[in-house]
């Protein structure tokens, strides 16, 4: 963000939304754990991605580790990775037996070729084994600037029949959504979930900090480029955010969205951090400091 914007809009006025932030690592994070403790705050929900060649047991044992740190280990269930129903069961099992795991994201996946018989989030939640194994939580991904490979129909009956599904399985759930750049289609999804009578919130993805190569990079593979284009029409602040600033103005942007609309259905913050943990639990720490000490 601009030097112009940041002395206008203090922390103070935003750092209430990060209250509650949630966090998403991979399993290459783990050396980074011990360096954020201090900082993280107990209870946090930590995401843990999971990668496409990697054995299940990594993603079970950063959970065990998140846990006997005091976290929240929330795993990616990803369908296009599990072989056969068996090998969802017994991931299920033991995230639930050794970290006691009760919540988890869902997702399709990007691999072009399924590893088995699962294609879809759908699929995962109508097995039934979420709520056997006592995972009553469940995430989805949202996608406000739509997706590369989806069109924004697909994703809107996706999302309803999810929805529905997880309803009917008694499990509760909410949006988790793509990291953005600019707030204005975050803002506009969010209206248009409470206009469609959506009961589940939306969790806003971020990207933490991160230099510029990284931003655009993961921007490009993602699909945010609608936003990306934004900021580089706003010279000034593409300088600063893509160097590897960070993202006070989009922050700024949502928090007045919530105190012009209340009832807006946005719960929180969800850091992509990039593999940058450190960087973007030291600063939200920060901001959160200064905005108390205000």
């Amino acid at each position: 963000m601009s030097q112009q914007h940041a002395q206008s809009a203090p922390c103070s006025e935003w750092a209430h939304i990060l209250d509650g932030y949630s966090v998403e690592v991979t399993t290459r994070d783990a050396r980074s754990l011990s360096q954020v403790q201090p900082i993280l705050p107990s209870g946090t929900e930590v995401f843990i991605a999971a990668l496409p060649k990697e054995k299940p047991a990594r993603q079970v044992e950063m959970a065990v580790e998140l846990r006997a740190l005091g976290h929240v280990p929330v795993p990616h269930i990803v369908a296009r990775h599990i072989s056969h129903v068996a090998d969802l069961d017994a991931l299920l099992a033991r995230l639930v037996r050794e970290a006691g795991v009760d919540r988890a994201l869902v997702l399709g996946g990007d691999r072009d070729t399924p590893a088995g018989a699962f294609d879809s989030a759908l699929q995962l939640i109508e097995t039934g084994l979420f709520e056997r194994h006592g995972i009553r939580r469940l995430s989805i991904s949202a996608y406000p600037e739509g997706h590369p490979r989806i069109s924004d129909s697909e994703l809107d009956r996706a999302r309803t029949d999810k929805l529905l599904q997880a309803e009917a399985c008694g499990l509760s759930m909410d949006l988790v959504s793509q990291f953005c750049f600019d707030a204005a289609p975050i803002v506009a999804f969010a209206e248009r979930l409470q206009s469609e009578g959506c009961k589940a919130r939306l969790r806003v993805g971020i990207a933490g900090p991160a230099d510029r190569a990284t931003l655009i990079k993961y921007a490009m593979i993602c699909g945010v480029g609608p936003s990306l284009r934004a900021l580089k029409e706003r010279q000034a602040l593409t300088r600063s955010l893509l160097s590897g600033e960070t993202p006070e103005r989009l922050l700024s942007e949502l928090a007045q969205a919530r105190r012009q609309k209340p009832d807006l259905p946005i719960s929180g913050i969800h850091f992509f951090t990039f593999s940058s943990l450190a960087e973007s639990v030291t600063w939200a720490a920060d901001c959160l400091k200064r905005s108390r000490a205000a």
